[in-house]
């Protein structure tokens, strides 16, 4: 039985650090977090493998460390690399879980928010299946407003307000989710949680 009922439509259990419903796929590209660390904030990825092409099998298998490097030219840039996130929303919406939130998914490399360095360590990664300059479905945004308002409810130390793009962690370095996500429908879905953090 989940620790938290989520109104809406998602659960997260606390002792497990999954989220119901959700397909899981556990990731070997995990570890623990530093001793009494919890997660703080929420870093908003994008990602299509090939680049721009959507619904396949290769972001799972990259996470899963089974991707076939010699399938796709574009493959050798990433050659080797081992990546994670907690979450992946397909275009559909389907919602998979890679990750445990307890632990530290292998998601923002160097990166740092309002002067703390390291997101890995503090942070829970969510992958928006898409690339920068293409518009997100509208069945992407419905899942992630969910998601998000249950990890706040969940993880105190998570606001409205420390949900970041990996290019605002990274900045140079990444540009990912890119200018096609729309914050402000984000933050127009999260209007009272936004406002909270402000009292």
């Amino acid at each position: 039985m989940p620790d938290l009922n989520v109104p809406g439509q998602y659960a997260i259990s606390l002792e497990t650090g999954l989220i119901h419903p959700a397909r899981l796929r556990l990731s070997p590209n995990r570890d623990a977090r530093p001793e009494g660390t919890a997660p703080a904030m929420i870093v908003l990825h994008g990602i299509s493998l090939p680049p721009g092409e959507f619904g396949g099998p290769q972001i799972e298998a990259l996470f899963l460390n089974e991707l076939d490097w010699d399938a796709h030219p574009y493959f050798d840039e990433i050659r080797g690399t081992q990546v994670s996130a907690h979450l992946l929303i397909r275009r559909d919406g389907e919602l998979i879980q890679f990750v445990p939130f307890g632990e530290r998914a292998w998601h923002a490399g160097e990166s740092s928010f309002r002067g703390r360095v390291q997101c890995n360590d503090f942070s829970i990664g969510i992958e928006l299946e898409g690339e920068d300059e293409t518009p997100y479905d509208d069945r992407q945004y419905d899942v992630l407003v969910h998601v998000a308002r249950a990890l706040i409810q969940a993880y105190p130390e998570i606001t409205a307000r420390s949900i970041a793009g990996h290019c605002d962690v990274a900045p140079g370095r990444k540009s990912d989710p890119g200018p096609a996500l729309d914050w402000l429908r984000l933050y127009d879905a999260w209007g009272e949680l936004v406002e909270s953090d402000t009292l």
